[in-house]
């Protein structure tokens, strides 16, 4: 389970809310779709989510455990894979992931996962060749695996599809929802709704910082007085709303956060 509680951060002094005063439960056994335009507040979420940044305010509860209380317990939770995996590009693909499952503490009778994960995403060769000759989803891919080969708790991924060839998309897509078949938790970024409106249990929208909708598809729409209206034309209908309410001068300043 995820618990964010009254998140706050923000960049310049303050003059940019990049999260603002965010509130969101993400219960186990669900898929969840995070949502927003570009510099809605998505990444700063995640980072905070995982602990590559610290809240002004508000907290942020895996499984129960603080992440800012108690980091190391908090992260041993979780599998993550950014938007743009920063990797050792020196290392061959088998030294970085022996390196993490190093990290994770993963014995070495389980260690086998990783043979598997590569052979699945076609990525079996390219671990022994240095991270530097990887293309952009040869490097998407290394990272996915380093997510997930550890079976954490809670999977964090932010825009993982973007890169993968559709093979490795598919697969991608079938461990999350089996991880959540298993009683864990998936949270997710996208741009790409149709992959949100078929894979999420509840997705959630972001725009400048807050919230400005959750739930299932269903009770969006129904809220929306729209039962036919696809997730897209949702998304549009919230994010251009919100955009009306914070007029031009906040949609500028809020377009520096990721």
């Amino acid at each position: 389970m995820i618990e964010i509680q009254g998140l706050a951060k923000s960049y310049d002094k303050g003059k940019v809310n990049a999260v603002d005063d965010l509130s969101l439960v993400v219960k186990t056994g669900e898929v969840f779709g995070f949502l927003g335009p570009n510099g809605a507040g998505k990444t700063t979420t995640i980072k905070l989510m995982v602990g590559l940044l610290r809240p002004d305010r508000g907290r942020v509860l895996l499984d129960g455990i603080d992440v800012h209380a108690r980091p190391l317990e908090a992260k041993r939770l979780v599998g993550y894979a950014p938007d743009d995996a920063l990797l050792y590009d020196k290392m061959r693909g088998i030294a970085f992931l022996t390196f993490i499952a190093d990290v994770f503490g993963m014995p070495a009778d389980r260690r086998g996962v990783i043979e598997d994960l590569a052979g699945e995403l076609e990525l079996t060769a390219a671990l022994r060749e240095p991270i530097s000759s990887y293309s952009h989803g040869m490097r998407q891919k290394l990272s996915i695996i380093s997510c997930l080969m550890h079976d954490p708790s809670i999977f964090v991924l932010d825009e993982p599809i973007v890169g993968l060839d559709p093979r490795a998309a598919f697969l991608l897509k079938e461990k999350m929802r089996d991880h959540a078949r298993r009683g864990r938790t998936v949270f997710f970024s996208t741009h790409i709704m149709e992959v949100a409106e078929r894979l999420c249990d509840r997705v959630g929208i972001i725009n400048k910082g807050k919230m400005v909708a959750v739930g299932p598809l269903e009770e969006l729409r129904a809220k929306a007085g729209e039962a036919d209206a696809t997730l897209e034309q949702l998304f549009l209908e919230l994010t251009d709303a919100a955009g009306v309410e914070g007029g031009e001068e906040g949609s500028g300043g809020h377009a520096q956060a990721h």
